[in-house]
Parts: C-alpha cells; sequence; structure tokens
C-alpha cells in the first residue's frame, strides 16, 4: 500500500513540474516577444510576402495554439480531478483496511495499531476492556443464513455504539466484539457489563424474523503504562471464555486463575480435534435390562476419550467443548457409526440407545444424515432409540420437530431422557410422539427417603403406562431401588447393579453370557454384575 501511495503521489507531483515548466517557457517568449518587438518584423514578414498567404497560415497557427491552449486546461482540470479521485480511493483503501465494512467499526488490524502506538508512546491513562462473544451465532448462520447473520452483527454493532457513544469499540472477528472505555472502576465495569448483556440478549428484528443471540462478557482493567493494554485485551478475553464455559449470557470479571484454565481448556481443544480427526473416542456401552423379563432390552452409547493410558476425560467436559467449538456433528457420526457396526454382532432383538446433543436439533437435516450412516452400515432405524432431554426440544421447536419426525418416520424410537428434571414435561409428552420415558437417577437416588419422592416416582410410571410407552429409571445401583421398582411396574432399568459401562467386546459377552445363562427377575443380580464387571479392564472397574 505504501509503494502505491508513493507511485500516485509521484505521478501528481511530474503533472504539477510541467504546468509550472510550461507556464515559465510561456512568460519568458512573451518577455522576449516585448523586448525584440517581434510583432514588428512579422507584421512587415506578412506584408512583404502577402502574396503567399502567410497571414492566412499565422492565423491558423494562432487558432491552433489557442484550441491547443484550451486542451491543455481541460487536460489539466482533468488531470486534477483524476489525482482527487486517487486520493480519495487511497483513504477509501486504506479505511477498508483498517474498518469492518459490515458494521462500520475498526477492526483487528485498526486495534493492533493503535495498541503498538499505545506502547510505544507509554500508554499512561487508565481504561476498562470488555470483550464480547454472541452466544449461538453459528446457529444463527446455519439455520436463517448469512443475510439474517449480517443483520444480526449490524445490530449488535449500533446497540454497542449507542451504549458506549464515546469509546472505543472493535470487531475483531466474526462474532466478536472489543470495548474500550475511559476509567477504571469495578462497580461501573460491573454495571456496564451487565448492560452490554441485557442488551445483545433482547430479541433482534432480521430481515423478517425474530432472533434470539445471547452475549457472553469478559472484562479486565489497563493502569496503564506499556503494555497495559495488551495485557488487558488478553485478560478480558480469558475473562469472556470463562463466561461462555460457565453458563453463557453472563458477564466476568478477570480473575488469575483464569489464566490457567483458558490455558488447559486451548490444550484440550486441540487434544479434542486431534480425537476427533482420529477417531480416538469410542462408545461404550451399559445395559438397558427388562425388568419384567431380565432380560437385555438393548444397550445405551456413552462417549469415552482416553487421553492418554489410563486418564479418561470425562463426557461433562469434553461434550460441551465439542458443542462450542463445532466438534459435535462429526463426533456423532463416527460414534454412531461405530455404534452401529457393533450392534450388528448384537441378537436383533437387543436395541441401541443414543443420545443426541441438544445443539443438533437445530439442524434440520440432522435425522437424514444419521439415517444415511444408518443404511450405510447396514443397521435398521428400527432398532434406534434417540435419547433427548426437555430442554433442547424447547430451544428450537419446529427444527426438532421435524428432525425426530424424521427419524420417527425411518422407524427409530424416542426416549425423552432426564424426565422431569427440565421444564414443561407434559406439553413436550402431548406435543411430540415420545416412546420411552427415561426417569432420571436423581428421583432413583432419592427414593425410599421420603414419601414425596416416592409419590414422584409412582406418578412418572403411572404416566407412562397411562400413554402407554415405557419407562426406563436410570442409576439403580442398590436391590431395594430395583424391588421397588419392579413392583411399581416400571419397563427398563439401568445402573450399576445391572450394568457398568463396558467396551465393546464385554458388553457381547454379557449380552452371551445372558442368553447362555438366563437370569430369573427374582434371581440376584449381582452375580450377573460381578462377572460383567471381571470382564473389564482393572482401570475401567475404578471408573
Amino acid at each position: 500500500m505504501d509503494g502505491v501511495s508513493r507511485m500516485k503521489q509521484k505521478s501528481g507531483t511530474r503533472v504539477f513540474l510541467e504546468i509550472l515548466v510550461w507556464t515559465l517557457v510561456f512568460m519568458f517568449a512573451s518577455v522576449l516577444a516585448i523586448a525584440l518587438n517581434v510583432h514588428h518584423y512579422v507584421d512587415a514578414f506578412l506584408d512583404t510576402y502577402h502574396g503567399y498567404h502567410f497571414d492566412d497560415l499565422f492565423i491558423l497557427l494562432n487558432i491552433a495554439g489557442l484550441v491547443g491552449l484550451i486542451y491543455s486546461l481541460v487536460r489539466v482540470k482533468d488531470l486534477t480531478l483524476e489525482n482527487h479521485r486517487r486520493r480519495e480511493a487511497e483513504r477509501n483503501v486504506a479505511w477498508l483496511a483498517t474498518h469492518d465494512a459490515l458494521t462500520e467499526l475498526p477492526n483487528r488490524r485498526m486495534l493492533d495499531q493503535e495498541l503498538a502506538a499505545a506502547s510505544r508512546e507509554g500508554h499512561r491513562s487508565e481504561r476498562t476492556v470488555f470483550s464480547v462473544d454472541l452466544d449461538g451465532f453459528k446457529r444463527v448462520n446455519d439455520l436463517f443464513g448469512h443475510a439474517v447473520g449480517n443483520e444480526v452483527l449490524k445490530t449488535v454493532a449500533e446497540r454497542l455504539k449507542a451504549s458506549f457513544p464515546e469509546d472505543c469499540i472493535y470487531r475483531i472477528g466474526g462474532d466478536e466484539f472489543v470495548v474500550i472505555t475511559r476509567g477504571a472502576d469495578a462497580a461501573a465495569a460491573a454495571s456496564s457489563a451487565q448492560r452490554i448483556v441485557q442488551q445483545l440478549t433482547a430479541p433482534i428484528d432480521a430481515d423478517v424474523m425474530t432472533v434470539d443471540v445471547g452475549a457472553s462478557v469478559g472484562y479486565a482493567f489497563s493502569p496503564g503504562g506499556p503494555d497495559s493494554l495488551n495485557t488487558a485485551i488478553l485478560h478480558s478475553d480469558y475473562a469472556m471464555y470463562t463466561a461462555k464455559s460457565s453458563g453463557r449470557s453472563r458477564a466476568v470479571a478477570f480473575a488469575p486463575e483464569m489464566e490457567h484454565n483458558v490455558y488447559k481448556r486451548a490444550r484440550l481443544e486441540g487434544a479434542l480435534k486431534r480425537a476427533v480427526r482420529e477417531g480416538t473416542i469410542i462408545p461404550h456401552f451399559q445395559p438397558l435390562i427388562d425388568l419384567k423379563t431380565n432380560r437385555v432390552n438393548g444397550f445405551e452409547a456413552l462417549a469415552r476419550w482416553e487421553l492418554q493410558p489410563g486418564e479418561f476425560v470425562s463426557p461433562g467436559e469434553f461434550i460441551p467443548l465439542a458443542e462450542e467449538t463445532g466438534l459435535i456433528m462429526p463426533l456423532t457420526e463416527h460414534l454412531l457409526r461405530l455404534c452401529c457396526i457393533e450392534a450388528r454382532n448384537w441378537p436383533q432383538d437387543v436395541g441401541l440407545a443414543f443420545n443426541l446433543s441438544p445443539m443438533l436439533l437445530s439442524d434440520a437435516v440432522i435425522g437424514l444424515r444419521l439415517i444415511k450412516i444408518m443404511a450405510e452400515e447396514g443397521f435398521a432405524p428400527t432398532r434406534l432409540e434417540l435419547e433427548i432431554t426437555e430442554s433442547s426440544v424447547m430451544k428450537d421447536y419446529p427444527a426438532a420437530q421435524k428432525v425426530l419426525g424424521d427419524l420417527m418416520d425411518a422407524g427409530a424410537r424416542i426416549a425423552l431422557d432426564d424426565f422431569g428434571t427440565g421444564y414443561s414435561s407434559l406439553s413436550q409428552l402431548s406435543g411430540f410422539s415420545f416412546d420411552t420415558i427415561k426417569i432420571d437417577r436423581s428421583f432413583v437416588t432419592a427414593m425410599n427417603k421420603g414419601e414425596r419422592q416416592d409419590k414422584v416416582i409412582r406418578a412418572i410410571v403411572a404416566l407412562g403406562s397411562g400413554l402407554g410407552v415405557k419407562t426406563t429409571a436410570e442409576g439403580i445401583e442398590d436391590e431395594a431401588q430395583l424391588a421397588y421398582l419392579r413392583s411399581l411396574g416400571c419397563d427398563i432399568g439401568q445402573g450399576y447393579l445391572l450394568g457398568r459401562p463396558m467396551p465393546a467386546e464385554a458388553a457381547r459377552r454379557f449380552v452371551q453370557q445372558r442368553l447362555d445363562h438366563p437370569v430369573e427377575p427374582e434371581a440376584d443380580v449381582a452375580l450377573t454384575q460381578a462377572g460383567a464387571v471381571a470382564a473389564l479392564p482393572g482401570k475401567l472397574r475404578r471408573a
């Protein structure tokens, strides 16, 4: 860019010099003509050679010279306008290089330039830095297209400019913004951060629809001094990532321990990307036992990630990370494919229960993609039971209805997981044709500890019976719980008492053992449990 500017400047200087030279030549010639009385000699010459029409030729030359002068003046004017346009275009290019064309906010390049200048000049004044990241923006782009996403970004920029008219606002990434304000007052910063969250969480009218996004905000303070502002921006980033990982649509101030957590998260994110790419996250299988016949009704697939020998990463840690980083879709496809391949080794009446991330229910074509995987692996969709939560359905009801409709049309069954722990349970049961209700382990753990808990369990089992759907109880860990659930008429049981999550090979042995040595419902299931645990490696038995 600097080289182009110098070329344009050099071109303008050359034109000016040419005009100056020709003006000086004209003035010199005029003075010389007057001093030498050239006009007298010309008149005498024309009178002497009148018959040769030199006078007409002289008049023609004067006219041509006048026309040439007019043309030169016009050309000079055009060159001046051209130079002006070039300088204006150069200014526009410089503006575009340091501003975001969509929101017209300064961009990361401008921020870097100002940070470098502040560092050179020994920036001394106190500042507060806010890092803002939109929650759910990727979903808006995926569902409604980039045109709606652009409208959302412009509205966000307008709200930030209205809220901070005298301060510096930058768009530094797709849905990331930085706000730098004067002063470093903790109370004022906390109030401003909450105001950002509230303003950006409010519904946004984009195109012909209303879109809801949230905002996670982290903030930090710059006391002044070399690189202080750089450090504050980095710290506000750490705080923002903490806000996102702790529930989203929150405002969090920087604390020193966040730096370690962010580094840890970054390393884990890199390891997760490699694990998804290399397929090292595999399913383990926990038995689902028919409480009436004691037969294996199926297995629930549970993701297991062994980071290194003997070191497992909890699904509660890497599944949310996969959702945040956009890795949940390839991870889900990989795990379902492995599950389908393994389930082909089971008896045809043994089904597969598979958890579907709430994030994926917003993708209208996810159902078709899962059906395609099952077709490619030769696994009948009628043997699949997809487990979803109540809250995931409520996030995007129309999209969830489309996804579940596609899967049910193919023959898959739908289980409502963690029943009773979300909201609007009865409305979900009336709006969707669920095949199974899964009683959350928290209810099973609390049973027999009070009359109220027992009534809740009875009500859920009775509700399932009345609706003609099966009930599955999670978290069965002792004989008393098992006996009570059987007495209530609960259909399926799941828990450590009946079988721990196990690798694929152990699951095959578990099924075969049940076929070879059927266990009556009244028999002591602890013998079967002991055999299943013995089939596992020691490190998994301890998990």
